[in-house]
């Protein structure tokens, strides 16, 4: 029992310490000399591809060693691995097709939370250098963003025409 419980705990914890992980590389490394390689996410590109994507396969490769190394026994290494790739999925999800439509799903949600981390990231993209960025986590962000979509959403209602 004791097992499942350190299992279920190393998925856990991997996948939100993830959070801390990307938010610290991305603040760090990518805005710092890892920039030549993130650029290319802050510029209009002509391709699907960006250079960018280089550090998800360096994400994937950390996921796919705790899972290989923790496969035997399925122990604690298989289920951080499995944690560390589900951040990665919905990662994907959020930044790559719901915030930039790198593929056309999703394009569109009355969710508020969705809402202000779409506007986070708006905000992390106004800077096309890699000097005074803000905002570099993905699911915690600062809560003055829902308090933009309140305004913005007074601002419709008191500008509706009926």
């Amino acid at each position: 029992m004791t097992d499942i419980l350190i299992n279920i705990l190393a998925f856990l914890g991997a996948y939100a310490g993830m959070e801390f992980v990307a938010w610290s590389n991305h603040k760090y490394i990518m805005h710092g000399f890892g920039w030549f390689l993130h650029k290319s996410h802050h510029v209009n590109r002509g391709s699907w591809w960006e250079w960018n994507d280089v550090y998800f396969v360096v994400y994937a490769a950390i996921s796919m060693s705790l899972c290989y190394f923790g496969w035997e026994n399925l122990d604690y290494r298989f289920w951080m691995g499995c944690g560390v790739a589900a951040y990665g999925f919905t990662y994907f999800l959020l930044h790559d097709i719901f915030i930039h439509n790198r593929i056309k799903l999703f394009r569109r949600t009355r969710w508020r939370y969705f809402e202000a981390m779409k506007r986070a990231h708006k905000i992390h993209h106004k800077h096309l250098g890699k000097e005074h960025g803000e905002e570099f986590g993905m699911l915690l962000f600062s809560k003055k963003y829902f308090k933009i979509l309140d305004a913005k959403s007074l601002f419709e209602k008191a500008n509706r025409i009926e």
